[in-house]
């Protein structure tokens, strides 16, 4: 049993594996700034005999690790301990790292490698791998190392690469295996014998005539189960899912969560096969996509994903959300500055009004949620998105109602004052209406702008709540106690 777990270590034995590695390679790299600054030579002799046992011990550590634990512990690690982990890292197996790692921290690794050594690394992957990584790298830097390339794959890289950002044949895998329809099943298990291995996910064969339109598929639980004898045309499926190579991705990633797809041919104009999408890549841009959202909802872009990212470049990145975010804050102030005389009446009105401010921005960001969640499936048509505005405002009156009546209640348990309880539960009431409307709108007009939805629908509604929750509740106050 020993030996099973051994070679099979528990994903948490992973984790505590890759843990201690970083601590390492984080204390060597302290130490190794230690010993710069010291002046007795003897330590120093010392120091770095230790430091050679150290990297000795980590290198035959990471060499057991997956590329994407070696590619976590590179975006854990501050650019020096980084820059000692990536020297450890053997030749062969950098590519495959690369390919793992986020794009703010390949980028950071590939700027201190010249054009040769970049492109010896990614000599190693297939085409489609070598065009998803270089085209995080900058221009001239992408140009100079698929130069380097040999023939074959800087011809099927520029295909790759000359297809735009967000359509399927950017991400598309150009390694695939079609036959003829006429061909028995027999003649496809020897090809498929004579080739030894076949590509990542393969689930089902490509189906093709003379000219390579696609005619169907094959899958590989038919090629095995039918009768040898059989033509792969008897057995084949006609009507298959495909993609055309300007696809949006988005269409293809709702298409294999819908058909629970495995792999897909992706096929030109004339219907012609030139590549496949597989679920790996779909689920790649699943998580890619889950994580720009989120940065883009507080202000944030890819860059930030390297979290020991140079400090002054992160702080401008950072400017235009910071003096948006000043610029509502002090439009909110202004409004509670037009009732400075009514809270100096009753000061009772200063601590209660964030209160509806808050719930405000937390009911509408709800809300925005679920609107940018249905326009990402295409889910939200005129009449889809009357419904759910309707809908939202309904749950919004009835939560507005029940508990602006229990922060009424606890108003009058604390200041004894009927009227100014009243007043909250209903500013309360009508801040919650106002910000139902404004989750609902304010991603589906920014969208319709051709803005993203995710970016600015966030400081669009605190903004609003903020601020109509102070006019609504201070305003209240002034009609009806002071």
């Amino acid at each position: 049993m020993s030996d099973v777990s051994e070679a099979r270590p528990h994903h948490r034995h992973l984790e505590q594996a890759r843990a201690q590695v970083i601590e390492l390679l984080l204390r060597q790299a302290v130490e190794k700034e230690l010993v710069s600054r010291s002046e007795s030579r003897r330590q120093d002799v010392v120091a770095q005999l230790v430091a050679r046992q150290h990297q000795a011990a980590l290198e035959q550590r990471l060499a057991h690790f997956h590329p994407a634990d070696i590619a976590f512990v590179l975006e854990s690690l501050p650019p020096d301990a980084r820059a000692m982990a990536w020297s450890l890292v053997k030749p062969e197996r950098r590519g495959a790292v690369l390919l793992e790692a986020s794009d703010a921290v390949r980028r950071s690794i590939a700027l201190g490698m010249s054009p040769d050594e970049i492109a010896a690394v990614v000599r190693t992957l297939d085409s489609d791998d070598i065009a998803d990584l270089v085209s995080s790298l900058p221009e001239d830097l992408r140009h100079a190392v698929v130069e380097r390339l040999d023939r074959t794959d800087q011809d099927e890289v520029r295909s790759v690469l000359s297809f735009p950002p967000g359509t399927v044949g950017a991400i598309m895998d150009m390694d695939f295996i079609a036959v003829r329809e006429d061909t028995t099943l027999e003649a496809v298990q020897r090809l498929l014998r004579r080739r030894k291995t076949l590509p990542a996910h393969t689930n089902q064969l490509f189906v093709v005539d003379r000219s390579n339109t696609l005619k169907g598929l094959l899958p590989l639980s038919r090629l095995l189960l039918e009768e040898p004898e059989t033509s792969v045309g008897e057995v084949m499926i006609r009507q298959p899912v495909y993609f055309y190579t300007d696809d949006e991705v988005r269409d293809a990633v709702d298409a294999f969560e819908k058909y629970d797809l495995i792999s897909a041919p992706v096929v030109n104009l004339h219907q012609q096969v030139v590549g496949r999408i597989t679920v790996d890549a779909v689920v790649d841009e699943i998580n890619a996509r889950a994580q720009s959202e989120s940065l883009r909802q507080v202000g944030l872009s890819e860059e930030d994903e390297d979290l020991f990212a140079p400090i002054a470049r992160s702080a401008r990145r950072r400017w235009p959300w910071l003096v948006l975010n000043l610029l509502t804050a002090f439009f909110a102030s202004r409004v509670i500055g037009a009732f400075e005389d009514i809270i100096a009446e009753l000061v009772a009105l200063a601590t209660l009004m964030p209160i509806v401010a808050s719930i405000g921005g937390n009911t509408g960001n709800q809300s925005v949620a679920l609107v940018i969640r249905g326009l990402a499936l295409n889910q939200l048509g005129p009449s889809q998105l009357r419904q759910i505005l309707l809908r939202e405002l309904q749950i919004n009156a009835i939560n507005g109602a029940l508990w602006g009546a229990v922060l009424g209640l606890v108003t009058l348990a604390i200041y004894h004052h009927l009227p100014l309880a009243a007043v909250i539960a209903a500013a309360l009431l009508l801040n919650m209406l106002v910000a139902a409307l404004v989750g609902v709108l304010t991603p589906v007009a920014l969208h319709r702008f051709g803005r993203d939805p995710a970016m600015g629908s966030s400081i669009i509604l605190t903004a609003t709540t903020d601020s109509m929750g102070f006019f609504i509740f201070l305003g209240l106050a002034a009609a009806f106690l002071v």
